[in-house]
Formats: structure tokens, sequence, C-alpha cells
């Protein structure tokens, strides 16, 4: 008959610890007793419901020790567990209460060596218990092996994602680490049981090429500081979509700033328009939908703190004010998505446009365009144009239907809360470039000192800074950066030296308010030099693009020229593009369309002369963003 041993997690209660001494003496002596301990215990104890598994925590009492208290392991797998009792005495061992285990909980010797069960429907915890022999009643010492069953790895909708699942019996978190053999070199990041007790975690391996093989295993740690590696597996990626040609290159003698590449494309419409490379240019990752027209474009797609996608899908935001009918089957758009590309959180323009009807807005509402902001309290900041009629504007006789911005704050369930339109804010006689399509705003910051957002008017050559205050400010314009704004110039030439129909903006400081440092690129299209002429007019140079940093001081009202890059000719760029302060200090900008195609830089700015540390080439296409992330997974470096 097998020996079962009540112990304190037996019943549920830990102070339900064998307290009838005789019971316990009397089924030592016969190694035949098969009786529970607990019969022996009151009516109260015995109505004390079993747990569904033995305990996730270890225990000693009296002069029983224990080593190690925890561990974890692969179903088959053995651990010596080393016991003593202080003043010596023979130790009797135990599995769940079984005195050598038993087939389902895994056995143990007479010298502590566990042997976990070969097979398990389910990974699960194991009691592993020395006990006094000669005075068990207060002298027993149990260790927790958690026994794991080996991952699951499966296809996504993604060739080139897979899905690693993993069941923990305890809390604890799991990473995967992946590569072309079993160095692997590559980690996700690191996720959570989704309870206290443990349960299944599931990761999306991304960062892998096409068509290739991969091997990959569960790395995991318990909250009880027990790890375990799973066994290696092997996982094939698919056909990945057509994505725009990438050439990478590092400058000899140079180390850029370690990572990937995300890009986005904007001409012509791929069947992958979004997507990133390692620094070698080879493709990764790529996101694809199915629905939308060929007019439609990614504008643009950012990775989120929670590992997802943030990605803004729409026709061009001009179509409104040039007469272009907008082609059957567009969409327009937010969208969440994880790695897989799985939609995860939507909003339409025409939800957003009946949402704003019913909370009394009477807006012409048009198309999401150019940006979307994702703010720390999971609410978005929405882009939109809005359309103003007006009359006998100077110039302009008759009616002229004038394209501006709208700023719209929804929350999680994607209901607008705060409304900011440029129209109430702004003069509409006021439009250095391309009137009728007054604004053309094309960029937002979140300044997280202040809680305001900081805002780039392309077609104002302005960037603003709004009372935003989470929702809760006024929309007061609080300054105008550019020519003819509220900022000195300091260090430049005024007015040549400020920005002209700029995009992508970026934080190059830690703080975000006072005194504090902003990139744009200045794509440089309406440039005024000294002598009032434009750029590219007869006389006048030819017009170039630059990537500027500003110092700014919103006491002083300056702006300090700390930086400004001014790119080759032939890196002219009309649109698009942005810039970012790499983590090694070096200047990321993206030259969106610069002679044929897009040219993409890291630049050692700390040298008399900038230094181009590495470049990407994409022939015939326009990347109308371009950013260095540190991983596929936010706080993982590759």
């Amino acid at each position: 008959m097998i020996q079962k041993w009540d112990l304190p997690w037996v019943g549920g209660v830990n102070n339900l610890v064998l307290r009838c001494g005789l019971a316990i003496l009397a089924c030592l002596l016969p190694l035949g007793c098969g009786y529970h301990i607990n019969q022996a215990t009151s009516a109260t104890q015995q109505q004390q419901p079993a747990p569904a598994q033995p305990p996730q925590t270890a225990s000693q009492s009296g002069t029983v020790t224990i080593s190690p208290q925890y561990v974890a392991l692969a179903p088959g797998g053995t651990e010596h567990f080393q016991a003593t009792a202080q003043g010596g005495g023979s130790l009797t061992w135990l599995v769940n209460g079984v005195r050598g285990g038993s087939a389902s909980a895994g056995t143990v010797d007479s010298k502590g060596n566990y042997t976990a069960p070969a097979h398990l429907q389910l990974s699960t915890n194991v009691a592993v218990t020395a006990i006094l022999t000669s005075a068990p009643q207060a002298n027993y010492a149990t260790a927790i092996a958690s026994v794991i069953n080996p991952g699951v790895v499966t296809s996504t909708a993604n060739p080139q994602v897979a899905i690693y699942s993993i069941y923990l019996p305890a809390p604890g978190k799991a990473s995967v680490a992946f590569g072309a053999n079993t160095q692997y070199g590559l980690n996700t990041w690191e996720q959570p049981t989704p309870s206290p007790n443990g349960g299944q975690i599931s990761i999306f391996v991304a960062g892998m090429l096409a068509e290739s093989f991969y091997h990959m295993h569960a790395q995991v740690t318990l909250n009880d500081g027990a790890t375990f590696s799973d066994t290696d597996q092997v996982f094939a990626t698919g056909v990945a979509p057509v994505t725009a040609p990438i050439t990478a290159t590092t400058t000899s003698g140079q180390v850029p700033q370690s990572g990937i590449e995300l890009f986005d494309t904007a001409i012509p419409r791929e069947p992958g328009p979004a997507f990133a490379t390692d620094l070698q240019g080879n493709v990764i990752w790529t996101y694809s939908y199915s629905d939308g027209s060929k007019a439609d474009i990614v504008q643009p797609i950012k990775l989120l703190p929670n590992g997802h996608f943030l990605v803004q899908i729409a026709y061009g935001s001009s179509i409104a004010v040039k007469s272009t009918t907008i082609p059957p089957g567009s969409i327009d758009l937010v969208r969440e998505v994880d790695l897989a590309g799985n939609t995860i959180r939507e909003l339409t323009q025409s939800q957003l446009a009946s949402a704003l009807t019913a909370r009394g807005y009477n807006l012409q509402l048009g198309s999401f365009h150019h940006d979307v902001l994702a703010l720390p309290n999971g609410h978005w900041v929405i882009l939109a144009t809005v359309i103003k009629a007006f009359n006998n504007l100077p110039g302009y006789p008759g009616t002229t239907n004038v394209l501006g911005d709208i700023l719209i704050d929804v929350d999680q369930n994607n209901q607008p809360d705060w409304v900011w339109n440029g129209f109430d804010h702004l003069d509409v006689n006021r439009h250095p470039y391309l009137f009728p399509d007054w604004t053309h705003s094309n960029s937002m910051l979140y300044s997280r000192d202040d809680h305001d957002i900081i805002l780039s008017m392309r077609h104002q050559n302005w960037i603003l800074k709004i009372d935003f205050a989470d929702g809760q400010g006024s929309g007061r314009i609080l300054w105008r950066l550019g020519e003819g704004g509220d900022f000195k110039l300091v260090g430049g030439t005024d007015p040549t030296d400020w920005f002209y129909a700029q995009h992508g903006l970026a934080f190059f400081s830690p703080n975000t308010s006072g005194v504090f440092r902003l990139g744009a690129m200045d794509n440089g299209d309406d440039r005024v030099f000294p002598n009032g002429m434009l750029c590219g007019t007869t006389g006048a140079p030819a017009c170039y693009s630059a990537a500027p940093v500003l110092q700014l001081d919103e006491t002083a009202m300056t702006a300090t020229l700390i930086s400004d890059y001014k790119a080759p000719a032939t890196a002219y760029s009309f649109f698009g593009g942005d810039v970012q302060l790499l983590d090694n200090g070096d200047l990321g900008a993206d030259f969106c369309a610069a002679g044929g195609g897009s040219l993409i830089e890291e630049l050692n700015m700390s040298t008399s002369s900038p230094q181009v540390v590495w470049q990407a080439r994409s022939w015939g296409t326009a990347q109308y963003r371009a950013e260095r992330l540190s991983s596929l997974y936010p706080g993982v470096q590759w």
C-alpha cells in the first residue's frame, strides 16, 4: 500500500499541521499504514477544502532543512535535494504526501533524488518533503518543484511571426531566445503570467527573415527564483509580402547605434507598406492589410509601450481641395495592431464623425492624416482635416473652401472628449504656402513635462504649442515657432535658417518644456532668403533640406540653433521625413523624397563636420518616416 503523509499544505490551511502525534507515530511504525493523518483533526479542520495542487511556497519546521527550496524542470527531469536534521536522524522522503512518490507526481529515493513524471497533462507544482522519521510531527522541510511542459510554437497570419505558448504552474515570467541556430542571439521581451497562481504565457516571436528556419526556446524565471530553459524548437517562416527595396551600408570605421530600422512607405503602395529591417537592410518584419485602395497609405506607424503598433491609414488629405475623387474602397482609420497584424482597436473616420455629431459638434470632418498621437493614459489624439467656406478672401474672390486641421482627443472607448479647431485660433489670411490647403499639419508631440501638445503646421512654416493639459486645456496657442513667430532665432540667419514646409518632429532633450531641445525635418520648399526671395525662383539659391536642432527657452523666447545639418543638393526632399535623437547621441534623419528615392542617415554630429555613420537608400520610393528602434520589443536592445 502506498503510504501517504499529511503535511501542512494538505487541507489548505497552514495551521493544520499534523497535530495528532499519536496518529503520526502509529502510522510511522507499520509500513502498511495508509490512512490520512488529518482524520484525527477536528470536524472544523476536516471541512477545509483541499487545494487544487500543492502549495507554491516552500516550508520548514523544527530541525529539518532542505536545499534547494525551489526548482523548475521538464517532465522526466531530475533534481537532487539535500536535506539534513540538526542532531542527526534518518529522513523519510515524500512527494505530494506519498512516501517515495508516485507515477503521476514523480518519485524520490531515500537520498533525495527526485525524478519528475515523464508525462503531464498540464504543468504542475510538486511538493518534495523530507521528514524526521523519529519525530515527524514538527520536523520536516518541503521544497517545491515546478514541472513545466514544453512550450508550443505555432504560426500566425504574419509569415515572419510565430507565437510561443508555455504554461507555468507558478507566478513568473518568460521570454523567448531565437536565432538561425542554437546560439540564438536574439530575445523577445519578458511577459508575466496572467494570474498570481501562474498560467499560460503567449509571446509573439518576431524579427525573423522570411523563408528561413529558426531555433527558439523559452527562458523562464519564476517569482520564487527557480529558472528553466525549455527544449529547442524549430520554426519555418513563410513568404513575406513585397516591400520597398532597401540598401543599407555602414561607413568604414564607424559603429552605428544598434537596433533595427522601421520604415513607412508612402510611394508607391507596396503589399508590405510598413516594415522593419536589420541594419544590413534585411527585412525582418512587415505589416500589411487587405482592405483599402491603392490611394491609401500608412502615415505613420509607431511602436507602442505595450508592444503593439499604432497605424494610421488613409488617402492623401489634400484630395479634398484638389477636386480629386476619392478612389472606391479607400479606408480612413487608426488601428492598434499586434506583431502578427491582428487588429486590437480601431477607429474609423465615419465612427468619429458620428461620435462628434452626437456630442453636439457641427463640423465637416475630413480625413485622418499624417499622424496620430498615443498618450500615456491610453487616449489617442487624432489629426484630421476640416473644411470651412469663406467668401471674398483677399486675393480669392467668390467662395473658397479652405482646408484646415482639427485635433480630437478620444478616450479608450473611442469617444471624443477634447476638440481643437485651427480655424478658432489662427488667421485664415496668413497662408505662406499652397493655400487653400491652409495648414497641412503633419506631426504631433506630447510634452510629458506640462501635458501640452506640440504641432507641426507644414503650410504655415510654424510649430505650435497648444494648451492641452491632458484634455482639460483651453486650446490656446501658447507660442508659434518659426519665421514670423514668437521666438528670436539665435545662432542662425533669420529668415533663412528657420524651417520651411517641415515634417516629423522629435525631442532632443530629456525634458520637454522650459529650456529644451527640439528637432525637425526641414524640407525647405518655400525657404526665404534675407533679400525676400524664395528658394528655387529666378535668381535665388536652390532649395535644400536640413535637419535643424533648436534649443528653446520658453521664458526668454529664444530659439538657439544647436546644429543644422544641411543635406547634399541631391538629397533635397520636398516632402515627408523625420528626425530622431539616437541613444548614442547621433542624429537620425529621413530625407523622404531625395533624388529619386529616400535617403536615411545616421550622423555623428559631435565632430567639426557631420560624419555619416550609416545610411539606407530606397530608390524609386518615398519613406514617409524612418525610425531606429532598439528592437521590435519595448525595452529590449538588439
